[in-house]
């Protein structure tokens, strides 16, 4: 399944800490869309909805609908800070082209 790397847990725990609601961990979601056909979604999450598949790292619960599953599997997700910006990047084995952004892949 997905694999979060130190750094990409310790931003998730910390976004967590800082919810203004109660949430459980992160949702990863594709939808079609962005500049490459897919895009990535990511949000905290309270709850488990019909079908997810839930994978918790290092005490970070990860929900997955059914259909972004296939499309995820193997994916590793860092967090990265750099002087210009800083975000979660994706590195996906099943993305055969990605655009310069880095948030879409095809």
């Amino acid at each position: 399944m997905i694999q979060l790397t130190d750094s990409a847990v310790a931003a998730v725990k910390t976004a967590i800490s800082r919810a203004a609601t109660p949430v459980e961990g992160l949702r990863i979601k594709v939808e079609a869309g962005g500049c490459a056909g897919f895009k990535y979604l990511m949000g905290l999450e309270g709850t488990t909805r019909d079908g997810d598949i839930v994978v918790d790292q290092d005490g970070v619960k990860l929900y997955v609908d059914p259909d972004s599953c296939p499309l995820v599997e193997g994916m590793t997700v860092d967090f990265v800070t750099g002087l210009e910006s800083s975000g979660f990047v994706f590195d996906n084995p099943n993305a055969t082209s990605k655009c310069s952004c880095g948030k879409s892949f095809g």
